[in-house]
């Protein structure tokens, strides 16, 4: 899936874990926002040690902006009967950068596929239901490296058009990362691609 709008939406914090039962077995959905994989990791170690008793750990992540990448995990659940379900909430509330992880504590009774697949989503649902859902704009970095005697002419630019400074490098030539908005990136880089003596160097978002 691909960003066009410059605009996404995410979690403002981690959630409180949310209790769904059924037939004795107790799902705890949680909610997380992430920015890489490395966090989806310690957050799985952080909630199996907080439920020792919980047989499986079945979660769903996406992320990424203006290109979004997604994995499912069953946990040992039957095949497409955890992790997708919590997915499909994912992509009804239209998230990224977020993880979801419900630890499910057996009860005794199996509920069969379409139970769980019924449990993780409602669990699911119900911890997005308690979490805090803000919309964010895309931004694109760039580098800009040019002489001293450009320095008076690119910050007017860079003043003039709002953008937003993330570092600067005086020491030898001008380097300045800056942060614009997705829907304005093609023209802002143009501006500073008219300016003579001026490199720009896209850097991502």
């Amino acid at each position: 899936m691909e960003n066009k709008a410059g605009k996404y939406k995410t979690v403002s914090g981690a959630s409180d874990g949310i209790l769904y039962k059924d037939r004795q077995s107790k799902f705890y959905a949680h909610v997380f926002p992430v920015a890489n994989e490395k966090d989806i990791k310690t957050i799985i170690e952080n909630l199996r040690k907080k439920y020792p008793t919980a047989s499986h750990f079945c979660y769903e992540w996406r992320l990424g902006i203006e290109k979004q990448r997604y994995r499912a995990n069953d946990d040992g659940e039957p095949n497409n009967s955890a992790g997708m379900p919590i997915y499909g909430q994912i992509k009804s509330w239209e998230l990224t950068n977020v993880l979801i992880v419900v630890s499910r504590i057996f009860g005794g009774t199996k509920l069969g596929v379409g139970g769980l697949i019924a449990a993780y989503r409602t669990a699911a649902q119900m911890a997005l239901e308690s979490s805090s859902i803000i919309e964010k704009s895309v931004k694109v970095k760039y580098e800009l490296c040019f002489g001293y005697p450009l320095l008076s002419k690119v910050m007017r630019l860079i003043k003039q058009n709002s953008i937003e400074i993330i570092n600067q490098d005086m020491s030898m030539t001008c380097t300045i990362t800056i942060a614009v908005l997705l829907n304005e990136a093609v023209e802002s880089e143009n501006m500073f691609k008219g300016v003579y003596g001026v490199s720009i160097t896209k850097l991502g978002s």
